[in-house]
């Protein structure tokens, strides 16, 4: 069977991240799909976007990769800027904004944050009519030449954006079970839980009909300690927020 991983929401945390990519090549997983947000927040931007285009196969936007290449008048997106020059700047301005793969006869669709925008929050917590909208076509997502893609919706929907892990089934009219699915952040977690989060798909890639599948949520202990080191050594502005962030798994 095919196994993808699935990680999200790296934001420069690059001993965060090589905890992960240890992680999934422990397990022998050749495929990383990332869900955006590499830089931001964290003092390794650059460091992180070169590893994750050097690792995987296929990357979306996220709101702080197109956010970052907007103006910047706080000292902290000045920062990031600086160290991500123009060229990953660039990289991060022309991701793509979705991605849709077959996997055991199921349609699986991967965004950082909405089929509306990058910027479009869904929490854990909202209404089953938000959670719903998360698997509606719009002018943003992709339309792959899946069997009767044009009245299907995707069974599957896979997001980053929240920092918090979670999944659900859920029912609608066209369908009697949808499975919305996030995958957690690797670089800062917000659920309470300070260790790296990502997720891994298995099934049979492009399978005629319906085959056994598998999805999980993984939690990657990594040096929390050697993360805000380099934050002090890099001066890195918010060196305080980010600490409590790491420390904790919990938004400041």
């Amino acid at each position: 069977m095919e196994r993808i991983a699935v990680i999200s929401d790296i934001h420069g945390n690059a001993t965060a991240l090589e905890a992960v990519i240890k992680d999934i090549r422990r397990r022998r997983i050749k495929r990383i799909i990332c869900l955006g947000d590499l830089a931001g927040k964290g003092p390794q931007p650059a460091e992180a976007v070169d590893r994750i285009r050097e690792v995987c196969e296929s990357v979306v936007q996220g709101n702080w990769d197109l956010g970052i290449n907007l103006p910047q008048d706080k000292e902290g997106g000045i920062w990031q800027q600086e160290k991500l020059g123009a060229e990953r700047l660039e990289y991060l301005n022309t991701l793509p904004f979705s991605i849709d793969l077959s996997l055991s006869g199921k349609w699986i669709r991967l965004f950082h944050a909405s089929p509306q925008s990058v910027n479009t929050r869904v929490n854990r917590k909202a209404s089953k009519k938000e959670k719903l909208a998360m698997f509606q076509h719009t002018e943003m997502t992709a339309r792959p030449d899946f069997a009767g893609s044009d009245e299907r919706i995707p069974d599957i929907v896979v997001y980053g954006d929240i920092h918090v892990p979670y999944m659900q089934m859920i029912k609608s009219k066209e369908k009697k079970g949808l499975l919305l699915y996030n995958v957690g952040s690797v670089g800062a977690p917000y659920d309470g839980i300070p260790q790296a989060s990502y997720g891994i798909l298995e099934g049979t890639s492009d399978a005629a009909g319906d085959e056994p599948y598998s999805i999980q949520l993984v939690r990657v202990p990594y040096d929390v300690d050697k993360a805000i080191a380099a934050a002090e050594q890099e001066n890195m502005p918010g060196l305080e927020r980010l600490r409590y962030e790491l420390t904790t798994g919990l938004e400041q």
